[in-house]
């Protein structure tokens, strides 16, 4: 079955998250990403979180699955030039690195378009290519706490708290992917290449669009408040089994029945909790009232009461529970990938379904320097060539084991 991007080739320099993340949801869909990195000087992500028993950075796998390994050496005039042959054969050039070492490397949005025009240039940066930082560099965390959202996170009393998952590089990630299939369609148009740019920092502000807007509107900053200041039906509770569950009901028609599955009726139109302004003022009241309910009971049959009526409740899941939920199965959100030696590595995919060109993912991430023969071939290197690259420390070739 044919796959979305098939035939689009993809040179991607980016090391980390943000840029690894990107090109590797282009791989499930098919494109050909040729992962680029020095010889000496590696992703650092190959690194980073290794098992030495399994010998294995499963951080590197879940961000390189599927790509081809060229290992080549862009600070030597051959590797230059050998990049630039390829460049003449490919349709996007992904990086993420700082304008100041794209500017001394040479590989200028101008410089790539003089040899391919139809070139789609695309660089996932931190903080924007305009403005006084346009050079700084970032990690999630940096991106975390200058994007606004660090500050909602925690206890009122306390610190504010990071958001335990990489959320600024994988908003990143998914808007540096998107930018890419919207510029290959404008190509496929027009025919047309195009610089595209995506930043840490503007992933964070349309990942709060709403919130954002509310304060440009209003000029209120948020608060972070107690769990008792949340709404009451916006909200998690525990059961008496020590699971929690989380209620997400906004609309006034979701009160009686929730009175009915709390076996108190009455409370419908008691004036601590009715008109809804009431609920709100005395929130923290309800809440503790709710959380004596919910204790006699365990979480999974209490999500099954309000489910029951037509009600917005659900099961707080930890990441085992998640991977054996049937809804994960059903929609194979997870996938088998071919581990040589070992049993299947566990991935969750991409997260989209296509009816007639499926993603998937295509293998492990490539040892460095894996594809480095076979990339240069196809783009009309002749074996001797090759031979004296290597020779000369400007590619290197590995044995195509992952690692």
């Amino acid at each position: 079955m044919t796959s979305a991007l098939e035939g689009i080739r993809v040179l991607d320099l980016t090391l980390w998250q943000q840029g690894p993340y990107a090109s590797a949801m282009l791989a499930d869909l098919g494109a050909d990403v040729i992962k680029i990195e020095a010889p000496a000087s590696p992703d650092p992500g190959r690194a980073f979180l290794f098992n030495t028993e399994l010998r294995l950075s499963l951080y590197f796998h879940a961000h390189n699955r599927g790509k081809r390994s060229l290992a080549i050496d862009l600070k030597n005039p051959q590797g230059k030039q050998a990049f630039f042959r390829l460049i003449e054969r490919s349709d996007v050039f992904l990086n993420n690195l700082r304008l100041g070492a794209l500017k001394r490397l040479g590989l200028s949005y101008k410089a790539l378009r003089a040899v391919n025009p139809r070139i789609i240039y695309v660089h996932a940066c931190s903080w924007g290519s305009q403005g006084p930082d346009a050079d700084l560099g970032s990690l999630d965390m940096l991106a975390q706490a200058r994007g606004g959202i660090i500050s909602n996170n925690g206890e009122p009393d306390g610190p504010p708290l990071p958001v335990p998952v990489a959320i600024a590089d994988q908003v990143g990630a998914m808007l540096t992917a998107y930018g890419i299939v919207t510029a290959l369609l404008h190509r496929e148009r027009s025919g047309e290449g195009q610089e595209v740019e995506v930043s840490l920092l503007g992933g964070q502000l349309a990942l709060q669009c709403f919130n954002i807007s509310s304060y440009l509107l209003f000029h209120r900053l948020p608060r972070r408040r107690p769990r008792g200041r949340f709404t009451p039906l916006w909200n998690t509770y525990r059961g008496s089994d020590g699971k929690y569950f989380a209620l997400a009901m906004v609309e006034e028609r979701w009160w009686p029945g929730t009175c009915r599955v709390l076996g108190q009726p009455e409370l419908e139109h008691d004036p601590r909790f009715d008109p809804p302004i009431n609920r709100y003022r005395n929130s923290q009241q309800l809440v503790d009232h709710m959380d004596a309910i919910f204790a006699q009971r365990p979480a999974r049959e209490w999500v099954e009461r309000f489910q029951a009526e037509g009600l917005m409740a659900g099961l707080v899941q930890d990441y085992e529970d998640l991977v054996c939920d049937p809804q994960v199965a059903a929609n194979a959100y997870v996938e088998d990938v071919d581990w040589p030696d070992h049993q299947p590595l566990r991935i969750p995919g991409s997260g989209v379904r296509f009816s007639r060109t499926p993603a998937r993912i295509r293998g492990m991430a490539p040892a460095l320097g894996a594809h480095t023969r076979e990339v240069l071939m196809e783009c009309g290197f002749s074996p001797e060539e090759i031979d004296r690259l290597e020779a000369e420390g400007v590619v290197h070739q590995d044995s195509g084991d992952a690692e």
